[in-house]
Formats: structure tokens, sequence, C-alpha cells
């Protein structure tokens, strides 16, 4: 296996890349504040609601809530920068609870300790209104308030956190099976190239127009194969245009052994299908089926739109053993059974039997969207 590594250095995507990050930095800082910022003053306001349905709103309350609001975003600020400092985001759910929990009674003593400390110092608070339960409603409070405040900061954190693995992992899956797609597209039998240039290289001399007609055959297979390596699916026609050289080919080294038809309908002609998936069934067909009879025999193939599938029925002479027909190891069958997973799930469909004693049927369905009817004879040889 080749790895290319192509270092290509461009200064000019690498400063706008730059920018567009600390775009998003700066974005994703403002909204930090503007949340802090609206997240405290809303629950002042409210608590400010609350006791002006009770009782007169005095000034001395209105400084306690703006000292709170300022304390709150304090505190909470330099929490958060614990949490990153010490990594907590990254640490297992049972060592993050009890830091959090520690944390949260701190800040309830220090927000609302702070707060009160201001206010009563500053005189907003006479000695007289002192009572002892006020802390320590207080203190519950903030505490509450603070674990709301954790409560949103760490699940945000493990949404984003939740959101890109799943994206990598979306992007490691694709990789993956576009990875298996093209090792499944190269493992193809290159037995019959070699067969097909020895048959070639006997009629150059025995009969040259042939010759010249067989190795455009073989030019053509050959550029459809390197067409296949960037393509996920092809049409129809273009696959059975490849199997009727191949087929042709095929005839020169079984020549009156080897017959074949192809009936195909012109909307199914249209479909695309994974490339040389069909060729590998018929490839498939010829070597266990038909090389093995002496007096050779036929293959078809036959193709229409029923039920919005694709269905493609693949015939040739020959009985394949119980043994084989259950274990189903056979390489044509594994790559065609794999290559239809990772294309179409469950929503495809493979199987192979003997339809009767000297006949086997391949039988491929592929979803797709139902077009028009119709129907074309691709080709034949008899």
């Amino acid at each position: 296996m080749q790895v290319i590594v192509n270092l290509n250095f461009q200064p000019a995507r690498t400063s706008l890349r730059k920018f567009s990050l600390y775009e998003v930095n700066i974005s994703r800082k403002k909204l930090y504040w503007l949340c802090q910022i609206i997240g405290w003053s809303a629950f002042v306001l409210v608590t400010f609601l609350i006791i002006s349905s009770f009782e007169e709103l005095r000034w001395e309350r209105i400084i306690s809530g703006i000292s709170y609001i300022i304390v709150g975003i304090g505190f909470t600020h330099i929490f958060r920068g614990v949490i990153k400092k010490r990594n907590w985001l990254g640490l297992p759910l049972k060592e993050i609870i009890p830091n959090v929990i520690l944390s949260i009674i701190i800040l309830g003593v220090a927000i609302y300790g702070v707060t009160y400390s201001v206010i009563f110092f500053s005189g907003a608070i006479v000695k007289q209104d002192y009572a002892i339960i006020k802390p320590i409603i207080g203190f519950i409070i903030t505490a509450g308030i603070s674990s709301l405040w954790a409560l949103i900061y760490f699940s945000i954190h493990y949404l984003e956190s939740y959101k890109k693995t799943e994206i990598e992992s979306l992007i490691w899956e694709a990789a993956v099976k576009d990875y298996e797609l093209k090792t499944l597209k190269t493992q193809l039998n290159p037995h019959f190239m070699f067969n097909a240039m020895n048959g070639i290289r006997a009629l150059i001399e025995e009969d040259p127009d042939r010759a010249k007609i067989a190795l455009t055959k073989l030019s053509n297979i050959l550029r459809y194969s390197l067409k296949m390596e960037r393509s996920e699916r092809v049409p129809l026609s273009d696959e059975l245009e490849t199997v009727k050289d191949y087929l042709d080919l095929e005839k020169m080294r079984f020549e009156e052994r080897l017959k074949y038809n192809l009936n195909i309908e012109s909307s199914a002609a249209r479909v695309e299908i994974p490339p040389m998936m069909i060729q590998t069934l018929v490839e498939n067909g010829i070597k266990h089926g038909i090389s093995k009879m002496t007096q050779g025999g036929e293959i078809s193939i036959d193709s229409k739109i029923e039920n919005s599938e694709l269905l493609v029925e693949i015939r040739n002479d020959g009985h394949l053993e119980d043994d084989a027909l259950k274990n189903s190891k056979g390489f044509g069958i594994a790559n065609t059974k794999h290559r239809l997973n990772l294309l179409f799930g469950e929503k495809a469909s493979f199987s192979i039997l003997n339809e009767n004693n000297n006949k086997v049927l391949a039988r491929l369905k592929i979803p797709i969207n139902p077009g028009i009817a119709g129907h074309e004879q691709i080709g034949g040889s008899n």
C-alpha cells in the first residue's frame, strides 16, 4: 500500500482559518458574559418583584441586589477558571460530583458572605434589622443558584463534547466504509485478463481482425476498471456493456461451449449499481458452473424494476453443492454481500440457489426510485 502525504502550504487559507477560529472564540466569549449578566440579573429582578409584592422596595435592597449580581458573576467566573485549569470536564462523573458539591457550598458561603458584608458595613442594613436566619436563608438560596449555574455549565459542555464525539465517529465510520468499498472493488479476479491476453496472442496470426476486436474489448474492460476506482455507483447499462465485452472475450476460450443472453428493461438500464458487482457474479457463474461442464452451457442476465427495487437475476448452467450454498464463502458471494451492506444496509438483498438440477440462480435486489417501465435488449449471443 502506498501512502502519499501532500504538504501544501497555503498562507492565505491558514490566515483565513485562524481568523475564523478567532471570530468563533470571540462569539463564545461574548455569549458567556451575556449569559452571566442576564442570568444573575434575572434572578435579582425576580427577587425584587417578589419582595415588592409584600413591602416597599427600598434603595438598600437595590444596592444589595447590584452587589449580589457583581459578586455572583465574579465568583462563578473564578469557579469556571478552576474547572478549566483542573480539567474537571475530562474527569469521570463519580469524581466530578464531590468536587462540584464542595465548590457549590464554598460558592454559597463566598457569594452571600461578601454581598452581605458589603451591604452590612456600608450601613444599608442597621444592626437592629439583623437576624441570624437571614444569612442562613441567603446561603441556601445562593447555593441553589450556584448549583443551577454548575448544572447548566456542565450540561452545555457535555452536550458539545457528545456532539463532537458523534461527528468524529461518523467521519471515522464514513472513512472506514470508503476504504472498505475501495478495497472490495480492487479485489477482483485477474485470471481472465491473462486468459484473454493469451487468447488474443493466439489470434494475432490466425485471425488479425478478431484479435483487434478482442483487444478493443479488453481495453474497454480495463478502462471501466479504472473508472470504477473513482465511482461508488455506475449505471446498469455501463456495467452490462463491460459484462458483454467480458463474455465475448471468454467465448474465445470456450468457443461454442459458452452462450449468453442479456435481457434488460430500458428503465432498469438507467439505475445505478455498485461497479463490477454483476461482472463478479457472472465470472463466478462461468468459473464454478459452465467451465466444469463438458458440453458447456448458457448464462443469462435479466433485469427489471419491481416494487421500487431493481431486480437482477443471473442464471447459469451448473449445480452448486448444498454445502457450498450453505457456507456461501466464495469470493464473489462474500464480496457482493459486503458491498451491498456497506452501501444500502438492510434495504438491499442478495441470494443464490439451485433453481433446478442444472440451473443456478443469483438474485440481486437494490432499492431505487421507481421509473417508467420499458424494455430493451442489450445484447446476446447464441
